[in-house]
């Protein structure tokens, strides 16, 4: 990083507009407020105003009241109308006061009275600027939220899925214990979100724990938190995840990682709704809902002694298994659209030889190894804007072309050995660097053979 890069940027010039059908009034506060460094425009009444914010935006509006064929009142209805986010101040004589404090409870930010000291509407511009910042920044969290909760989105046309998100509806307006099985990449946890989004839990937290991401002799202290001096270390209390999920979701993935002694205490918050601090005797009350997900078999884990028995009848309330994507081919099309609208990339489009990969290729990795590969496809596929077949080779079990001559087995579905001619020339290219004489050498091929492959790109 360079040091030019740590500079901040100067700060945009805040946009003022002045609506008021005295052009000498307009004139008298564009001198004033331009020679403070802003940037001023100028409407002679709202429905002038209102043609200039459909052309622009503005970080604060001062208005006169009284206006011919629309007022200032008028205006302000309007911007509330049209969700203009913009905070309005009004100027205002004196005889029309209760006009400007009738505004102000129906949404105007300020009022100034005539006549007024240039003080005076300094300081009013000052503290409104502040509430539109603060409304811009409302704009950009509530658009991050928005965004947010698009990526948690399940995409899904197969009625396979349809079937499982109707059980997911039906038990999210219960509290019951909801155990989600299924393999790796199948989205466990969107599924386990989309429960407590649906549930009377909604506005509450929902508090992800990795049981397999935590050491072993953490777990106690994450879930249930700690007293102050419980361990070496611990030199301040801390609440833990079910204290921190108290009155909304905790869901609690992999949970067949999860040690023994952290189950036998597990069992006991499930029953009693009830936990203790490392360290500490008090009993506190939580009140969550306990959502889990494994993609083990916790059968067989209670078979072997690694999963307690009355911990997993406990859990396993309402089982949903999400199914692996092989099992709902129709869904992988409508999940490329999306993740490349998600990139940024929706005018991308998988040609056919691209969808016949696609849609054959088992997904071991299921839907997060598909996300992964049309991320990889789309930055493979460049400035061509184009996500052919052989872009998609890195799919195969094994690479296409083997280093021995004879090991190379067509796959049941067929090539395209046009596509898989380009691609390997265009794997040479990248092995040696642009260097067609290399990359020849690599194909097994004279420079001139090269040339002519090269050509047909």
């Amino acid at each position: 990083m360079t040091e030019h890069s740590t500079k901040k940027s100067p700060s945009p010039v805040p946009r003022i507009l002045i609506v008021d059908d005295e052009e000498k009034m307009r004139h008298l506060l564009s001198i004033m407020l331009e020679r403070k460094g802003y940037a001023v425009s100028q409407a002679g009444d709202g429905e002038e105003a209102l043609d200039i914010l459909d052309q622009q935006t503005f970080d604060m509006i001062i208005s006169d009241i009284k206006m011919p064929r629309m007022d200032g009142t008028e205006l302000l209805e309007k911007i509330k109308e049209m969700q203009i986010a913009v905070p309005l101040v009004f100027i205002t004589a004196f005889a029309t006061i209760d006009s400007a404090v009738d505004a102000m409870r129906q949404g105007a930010a300020d009022y100034i009275t005539k006549p007024f000291e240039e003080s005076r509407i300094l300081l009013t511009l000052e503290r409104t600027l502040h509430l539109s910042r603060v409304m811009s920044e409302n704009r950009e969290l509530r658009q991050q939220l928005q965004n947010a909760q698009q990526q948690d989105e399940l995409i899904y046309t197969s009625n396979a899925m349809k079937s499982l998100m109707e059980l997911a509806e039906r038990v999210a307006q219960t509290d019951s214990a909801v155990l989600i099985c299924g393999e790796s990449g199948t989205g466990k946890e969107l599924l386990a979100k989309y429960i407590h989004r649906m549930s009377s839990r909604r506005d509450k937290r929902f508090v992800p724990v990795n049981c397999a991401a935590i050491s072993a002799g953490l777990v106690e202290s994450e879930l249930f938190g700690h007293e102050k001096g419980a361990f070496t270390g611990a030199d301040r209390k801390a609440e833990g995840k079910f204290e921190y999920a108290s009155g909304g979701s905790l869901f609690l993935d992999e949970i067949g990682d999860l040690p023994l002694e952290a189950q036998a205490k597990m069992l006991r918050a499930l029953q009693e709704k009830r936990i203790q601090r490392v360290g500490g005797n008090r009993e506190i009350p939580v009140d969550v809902r306990f959502i889990c997900a494994t993609n083990r078999k916790l059968n067989q884990r209670v078979d072997t002694g690694d999963f307690r028995e009355d911990l997993y009848y406990r859990i396993n309330v309402f089982p949903l298994q999400p199914p692996p994507l092989r099992e709902r081919r129709e869904d992988i099309l409508p999940l490329c659209e999306y993740f490349l609208q998600r990139m940024g990339a929706s005018s991308m489009k998988p040609d056919e030889s691209a969808v016949r990969i696609l849609t054959k290729y088992d997904w071991p990795g299921n839907v997060r190894e598909l996300a992964n590969a049309v991320e990889r496809a789309v930055i493979l596929a460049g400035n061509s804007r184009k996500i052919s077949g052989d872009i998609f080779s890195f799919l195969n079990t094994g690479e296409r072309v083997s280093q021995t001559p004879g090991e190379f087995r067509l796959p049941p579905e067929g090539i395209m050995l046009e596509e898989l001619e380009q691609d390997l020339v265009r794997q040479a290219l990248e092995m040696s660097n642009d260097n067609q004489s290399a990359a020849a050498k690599l194909l097994g091929l004279t420079r001139a053979k090269f040339r002519v492959l090269l050509k047909q790109i």
